[in-house]
Parts: structure tokens; sequence; C-alpha cells
């Protein structure tokens, strides 16, 4: 196997650190707007198998003369979401497999936002799942960590621990905290903002999927090894568009543990419009310049890939899953626990960093054996959930079970 990393970024290294320990590829060139981040990345490995290239992410033929010159036949998409769409045409374009960790973007409803669906995450991919299948092809999307691992764990439980589910309920929650800052978030903010103040998406058998105003349905939700209650709230996200479509399920919700002064300060941030993407117009010393509000968010904030030194604590994701065993009612947590201090010691990666990073890594070895197969465009809940989960293990960093 042959890859091709597009994003040298907090997850983009961390990948490459994963992947340096296992042997299942031949080759995997590092590409990112800025050569420089591509360089560090290869250069702290040692490992012949790496090398660096500059590309922008938006220019799909860059990407796709990229592919095939280095006779790449996987592009691993870890850019945030705006470059889904070119990077994913440009791996059908070279006829490369497509895997990447957030999908293409959702646009609100434009007159009932908060109770019916507009442009839906992924939608602009799923709009060409008959091409990629016809040519034999396959764009595996969603193939993080949330989406990802929790699309991994909704398929475990509906093929071995439920007859019936009647919901399944993405959790994600944390007790990180940063030395030095008061607000300092653990992932991309750009992404962040996205997922936080865009309408949440709810799925109801019957209903189909439907959205809710920001930050709704609060609910406490006590987290595992040593974590304990941490407030949770709608947030759009990927997997309540993907499980549906393979799983069923009565309801399906994800639900993230921002805490309360997270959230009043993404609302202050819509409130005064600094998280639209749409440039403005501003005075500079060299004229004026338009730029998004939201990047100047993004630039004003620290990398969360450069906190690991000033983080402690631990982050966890999972999948709680409420349905019947043998006419038994019965509720599980799946989950999968990342400490910083173990993470930073064994690669140097911040937990939450790391933990997103590590499954599109293991994908690319099921892939890489033939343990995952198929065509079309495919989320993770399509595919086989135990040898990805023995997998997942195998690399070091176990996954647990609850029952509630």
């Amino acid at each position: 196997m042959r890859v091709l990393l597009v994003g040298a970024g907090g997850v983009g290294t961390a990948i490459t650190r994963i992947a340096a320990r296992r042997s299942f590829f031949e080759a995997m060139v590092v590409a990112d707007y800025d050569p420089a981040r591509a360089e560090a990345a290869v250069a702290a490995l040692d490992d012949g198998r790496f090398g660096a290239e500059r590309v922008d992410a938006g220019d799909e033929s860059a990407v796709a003369e990229l592919l095939v010159r280095h006779r790449c036949d996987v592009l691993l998409n870890a850019t945030d979401p705006r470059f889904v769409m070119p990077l994913f045409r440009a791996a059908r374009t070279a006829g490369a497999t497509y895997l990447d960790m957030a999908m293409s973007l959702s646009h609100p409803h434009p007159e009932r936002p908060y109770a019916e669906c507009g442009v839906k995450l992924g939608d602009d991919q799923f709009a060409q799942a008959e091409e990629w299948a016809k040519a034999g092809a396959l764009a595996l999307v969603g193939m993080g960590v949330e989406p990802g691992l929790s699309d991994v764990f909704a398929r475990y439980a509906a093929d071995e621990l439920f007859d019936e589910i009647e919901e399944i309920g993405v959790r994600d929650g944390a007790n990180l905290t940063v030395d030095g800052y008061d607000f300092a978030p653990s992932f991309s903010i750009w992404t962040t903002i996205e997922e936080c103040l865009n309408p949440p998406v709810v799925y109801e058998a019957g209903r189909g999927w439907f959205t809710t105003e920001p930050f709704s349905e609060p609910e406490v939700f006590d987290f595992p090894e040593g974590i304990g209650p941490v407030e949770c709230v709608n947030v759009e996200h990927e997997e309540v568009l993907l499980v549906p479509r393979r799983v069923d399920a009565r309801r399906v919700t994800f639900k993230y543990g921002l805490g309360r002064e997270f959230i009043e300060t993404l609302k202050t941030l819509h409130l005064l419009g600094l998280d639209r993407t749409a440039p403005v117009t501003v005075p500079s010393a060299s004229g004026p310049v338009a730029v998004s509000p939201r990047d100047v968010v993004a630039a004003c904030l620290p990398d969360p890939a450069t906190l690991g030194e000033r983080m402690h604590g631990k982050t966890c994701a999972g999948t709680w899953v409420r349905g019947v065993k043998d006419g038994v009612p019965r509720e599980v947590y799946l989950y999968h626990v990342v400490d910083n201090q173990w993470s930073m010691a064994e690669y140097s990666s911040q937990a939450v960093v790391w933990q997103t990073a590590v499954n599109p890594v293991v994908a690319l070895e099921l892939l890489a054996g033939g343990a995952w197969s198929g065509s079309g465009v495919l989320g993770p809940e399509a595919f086989p959930a135990r040898p990805f989960l023995d997998l997942l293990t195998a690399y070091g960093s176990p996954w647990g079970m609850r029952e509630q």
C-alpha cells in the first residue's frame, strides 16, 4: 500500500508517528500547504518509507497529479472539512481509495434550520456513491474517532450484543485541563465551531433526520475511568447521518460534553458574528483586506497540537446503546479512553489528536490486509467491527464496555 497523507497538522503528524510502527504499507507521502510542516513530520521519523511534498488541498489537479506521480493507491485526508470535496474528487480522478475523518459540510435549511435538515453532512459525497460503486472504487468516510470508532462500536453492538436496538447515542466527554489558558480547545476551533453552532441532527425511525436548536437536550453522562459526570448536549455530527444507513435503531443521537463555560464562549462568538466563514473587509497597513472571522479566531488561539505538555487528564469517546437481548432489556456503553500523559510519553501527541489519528491507521491496515473491503461511499459501520476492535487493542490502546 502506498499512501498520500494530505495535512501535516496535529492529527496528520500523529498519523505518521503511529503508522511508523507498523509494516503494512510501502510508502507514505506527507503533503501540506506549508512544506515545513510536512518536512518536520517526516524528519522526526527517520524512516525511509516517508517523504514530504507541498500541495494545496483545494487544488484537485495538483492532488491528483501527486497521487499519480508517487503511485499512491490511497488518499488519507487529514485536513479540515473545507477540503473534503476537492480531495474526494481528486482521489476519484486518480483512481485511488479515499479515506477521511470528517465529511462534506452541511448547510442549514433556509427557512426552518432548527426543525428540518438542509444539506446534511456527507450529502455531497453520497451523491457520488453510485459513480464510485460502478468504478469498483472505495471512499471510506468518517473514519476518525467520532465519527469512526463510534460507528464501529454501533456495528459491534448490533452484530454481537443486541437483538433489537432502541437507541444509539454517541457520548463524548473529558476531564482535560490546559495549564496557562482559560480557553484552549483541544481540537481545531474551526471544526469545533462548525459542529457546535450548526443545528444538531437527530434520527428517529419513521421520521428520519431532523434538526433541533444548538446545545439542546442537556443531560449528565457519567464517563468511565475517573472522568466522571459531564453535562452533554446535542451537537451536529456525522454518526447520526451514517449509522442509520446500516444499523437498525429507533433513535440515533450525538452529544458532546462541552461544559457551561465552553458553550457560553461559543454563543458569544456567534452573537458577535465571529463564527462566520464568509470574508469581511478590514483595514490594514497595506490597505483593505478580506479575512474570515472564524480564521481570525483560530489564529488567536493556540494550536491544539502544541498543548500536549500543558495538558492533563483523559478523553473518552464512546457509544451508548439501549435495547433488548434474548428478551431482556440491556444497556451498554462501549468506549475508548486515552490518557494525555500516556499519549505524550508514547507518541509525543496530545490525547485528543492521538485518539483521532489512530483509527484511520487501523482502517488502512485492515484495507491493506483485506479484512475490510468494499466499493462505493461507505462509513465505518458498513464493515465488520471485530477485526477493527481486535487490531485497535493490538496497537496498545484497548477499548472497554460497561453494562449500564
